[in-house]
């Protein structure tokens, strides 16, 4: 399968849905300044959480994934149903990397899920079970997203779908480059488990 004009076009769609920073406009109209100057730095839903926050966090996590969904879908109807991965990767590249913030953006866990939710939906259900049995058992965000970002492609792989399981290794791949610094701090015992509150 060959990448083509239509392919690029969505790519640009969804880079630009992707690179809409929420966490970071959405903390700013509450009035709490910019996301970036607390905790990790992050603009992601985990850091607005550290903010007190849990209505804005949640709103973050829904809007960072649905724009992802949303880039799809406007891609799929724009240039054909081909092109919906393609979308899917330019929403994830966009979140991670918006011309807007000097590309420095978020490390992509919702706009993944919101992505494999467009293009594949089991896989999606996979992340979003994975997560949150990874995070209840032991508290850590990173580790939740780290071990559902492999697994969802993986039933992508096992449901014969290895379009999809190829594109989402590869952003899975870029997520874990981005979740680095969580990754030592794991080893080391210092992460950050979800609902710590970060001085504002």
């Amino acid at each position: 399968m060959g990448f083509s004009l239509q392919d690029l076009f969505a790519l640009a769609v969804g880079y630009l849905f992707g690179s809409i920073p929420f966490g970071l406009i959405l903390t700013r109209l509450a009035g709490l300044g910019d996301v970036r100057a607390i905790g990790s730095g992050n603009i992601g839903a985990t850091n607005v959480l550290r903010t007190g926050r849990k209505d804005l966090a949640a709103a973050t996590l829904a809007l960072d994934a649905l724009k992802a969904t949303l880039a799809v879908a406007v891609a799929q109807s724009a240039f054909g149903a081909s092109t919906g991965l393609s979308a899917a990767a330019g929403a994830f590249l966009g979140h991670l990397y918006p011309v807007w913030l000097g590309f420095r953006g978020g490390k992509g866990v919702a706009t993944f899920l919101g992505g494999m939710l467009g293009v594949f939906w089991p896989g999606a259900v996979t992340f979003a079970m994975t997560w949150l049995l990874v995070a209840y058992l032991f508290r850590y965000s990173s580790m939740a997203a780290l071990t559902a970002s492999l697994g969802a492609p993986l039933v992508a792989l096992l449901f014969g779908r290895s379009d999809v399981a190829a594109v989402f290794f590869v952003l899975a791949l870029l997520l874990w480059l981005r979740h680095a610094e969580n990754i030592r701090r794991l080893f080391k015992g210092a992460e950050t488990k979800i609902g710590a509150k970060a001085s504002v």
